[in-house]
């Protein structure tokens, strides 16, 4: 069993930015997908970005592209999101998950492993 725990979240003015970080353990495939998702009160969690743990191939929802990055390092079995520019629409808890293989989902459902979730704030 995988598990995630995330950090780096908190209050930032819009234009600003954030980094978060999810810090796995457990046993990780090495096909598989890493995502962050987040949602926001009276909303669906929704897909933010994606990223392979072998090859480092990535993908971004659309409201995000341009403006987030997701990375991973190996070494320390991380996974991070460096948001800027942020919006007060970009206000959700935001959620680490993990796959074990397949495709970069934007579906929650197809990820099995969740972090507790990481408030991000941002004030207008």
């Amino acid at each position: 069993q995988v598990q995630l725990v995330e950090s780096g979240g908190g209050l930032v003015q819009a234009g600003g930015s954030l980094r978060l970080s999810c810090a796995t353990s457990g046993h990780t495939f090495s096909n598989s997908v890493m995502g962050w998702f987040r949602q926001a009160p009276g909303k669906e969690r929704e897909f933010v970005a994606g990223i392979r743990w072998n090859g480092g191939y990535t993908s971004y929802d659309d409201s995000v592209k341009g403006r987030f990055t997701i990375s991973k390092d190996n070494a320390k079995n991380s996974v991070y999101l460096q948001m800027n520019s942020l919006k007060p629409e970009d206000t959700a808890v935001y959620y680490c998950a993990a796959r074990p293989q397949g495709p970069i989902s934007t579906k929650a459902a197809d990820f099995g492993s969740w972090g507790q979730g990481t408030q991000v704030t941002v004030s207008s």
